[in-house]
């Protein structure tokens, strides 16, 4: 993956660029910026503990009617509070019975919402001990909605906003946000938001959700995650039409102008944060997705996860698999259904790991992966009309169009989709894959097992007698980890070796168990409880 982001870069990396064209000098510490986050002097007496009415509108310190009668005292809370003591126990048993009445899964997610901006450690709480049951509401696929209907549920801002009507004080943005130990951005501008396209402003709910699973299942203190939504505007126009649309109602800046925006963002981060600050990129568009890694994947600490994290909890399942199928990766021949973000990174990541299993160069293991897009088969007779981060999947070939031709022609052991477009995978499609292989990767005697899994969940399937549940292959199970081994190892910059290395940690955890069950994900791991320190 750092090889193609180098191609993109025309081979320059940070230690053969000019000084004044990189993010905080690159080399030369131009700004001050590595230095930011250096010990301070605190005066003891500077900080202050609300009290009060004001604690208890104080998310981050309120614990509602938990709070003792010496901390009533202590605080002045008498008579602001009704006489009864119910406990953190008690009061999460009561939201999560009524959260369960609830019909509707926006509903559900705007009870959670409401309840982090009120009470973040009952939040917290109770999304840990219950995730597998929250995790769909408070991340994919309620999000989704909760986004398109973001300005209609909007009631207390979450994050910060940074528009074309802050360019130029951009630094000044950053430092009107109240938590000042910030170790983890997730920022997006809103531009492709899961499959639904181009949300804007309200893209915002993304950043959040991100956000409350670095806490629940990495452990990452709340207030040092920061939600960022970059508003450049919106091409969508039933958003531009919208009185009540909550952001710029102009049509998206593109270019130089958008560019600069953005730069000034990733260098304030850098001045205001500091050096070891994670930026996770969220949900653009792939014209810049690719670009912004490649940019400042030399000059910043981060991460792109709809390239690099989805790319490494595929190969995750991907690597389980073949525990169960024997053989090494670098036996099979893959097609990708979609050539964006999702798919290119994760060719390239599976790429990266044949390469390492074979001892085979880069460039020869790319050759047994194959893409198709909306116009077909990449192939090398279209790489001058190609994107740049295509053009290493352009392989010498015939043209095809459709999916069942290319399946035909390719004759791939696995078939992988990363498009939006649904119904593809056709019975006859599924029928060729199994014709072709002939089960011939299978041990000798072992039925034939075909795993599925999906970025959102599904309900387990019965099937002759037999229950299968489905795998979820959801980034849940590689950012917050990652995020976490980043900020405790004080990286400042993600390489390829990290993605691999999150990949076989999560192939690791499948079981037998697992298997019987037609899974090659780690689904128990949704059970266990205490993910996070920070639960009560």
């Amino acid at each position: 993956m750092e090889s193609t982001l180098k191609e993109m870069r025309v081979g320059a990396s940070v230690l053969d660029m000019d000084p004044k064209s990189t993010v905080g000098g690159g080399v030369e510490d131009v700004y001050g910026e590595d230095r930011a986050t250096e010990d301070l002097l605190v005066t003891p007496w500077t900080i202050s503990v609300a009290s009060g009415y004001t604690l208890l509108r104080d998310p981050q310190h309120n614990k509602g009617l938990a709070f003792t009668e010496k901390e009533r005292d202590a605080h002045y809370l008498r008579g602001l509070l009704p006489p009864a003591i119910i406990s953190q126990q008690l009061q999460e048993k009561k939201l999560l019975k009524t959260i369960r009445q609830y019909q509707l899964p926006l509903q559900k997610y705007s009870a959670m919402m409401e309840l982090e901006e009120r009470n973040e450690r009952l939040f917290y709480k109770l999304l840990i001990d219950n995730v597998e049951e929250l995790l769909p509401v408070v991340y994919t696929p309620t999000v989704g909605e909760a986004c398109q209907k973001y300005g209609s549920i909007f009631k207390r801002p979450q994050g910060l906003y940074i528009s074309l009507k802050e360019k130029g004080k951009v630094l000044d943005v950053l430092k009107n946000w109240p938590r000042k130990s910030v170790q983890v951005i997730v920022v997006t501008d809103g531009e492709r938001i899961l499959g639904l396209g181009d949300l804007g402003c309200q893209g915002m709910g993304i950043p959040v959700g991100k956000l409350a699973l670095y806490t629940a299942l990495g452990g990452i203190r709340p207030s040092a995650c920061l939600p960022v939504t970059i508003d450049v505007g919106t091409n969508n126009e039933e958003l531009l039409n919208d009185e009540f649309y909550i952001g710029l109602k102009q049509r998206r800046a593109t270019g130089q102008e958008y560019y600069e925006l953005l730069h000034e963002f990733m260098r304030a981060v850098k001045q205001n944060y500091g050096e070891k600050v994670l930026i996770q990129f969220e949900d653009f568009a792939n014209h810049n997705a690719f670009e912004l890694l490649a940019k400042y994947g030399t000059t910043h600490l981060v991460f792109n996860d709809d390239i690099q994290g989805t790319a490494s909890v595929v190969l995750a399942g991907l690597l389980s698999a073949l525990k169960l199928l024997g053989g090494n990766i670098a036996d099979h021949t893959f097609l990708f259904l979609g050539a964006g973000e999702a798919g290119t990174g994760i060719a390239e990541l599976i790429a990266l790991e044949m390469s390492r299993q074979s001892k085979v160069p880069l460039e020869e293991t790319r050759k047994m992966i194959w893409l198709m897009d909306s116009k077909g088969l990449i192939v090398s007779s279209r790489k001058d009309s190609l994107q740049q981060f295509k053009k290493p999947w352009a392989h010498e070939h015939e043209p095809v169009k459709g999916l069942l031709d290319a399946v035909k022609a390719v004759k791939p052991t696995v078939l992988i989709g990363t498009s939006g477009v649904g119904k593809t995978f056709t019975k006859e499609v599924i029928e060729a894959m199994v014709f072709y292989n002939e089960l011939k990767k299978l041990t000798p005697g072992l039925r034939a097992k075909q795993f599925f899994a999906s970025g959102s969940p599904f309900a387990p399937v019965e099937y002759e007698g037999e229950v299968f549940y489905p795998g979820q292959s959801n980034n849940t199970y590689i950012f917050p980890g990652l995020g976490l081994g980043l900020v405790m190892s004080g990286a400042i910059r993600v390489h390829d070796d990290m993605l691999l290395a999150a990949a076989e940690a999560l192939s690791g955890q499948v079981t037998e168990e697992h298997f019987s069950k037609g899974a090659d994900f780690p689904t128990s791991l949704y059970h266990q409880k205490n993910l996070s320190p920070y639960c009560c």
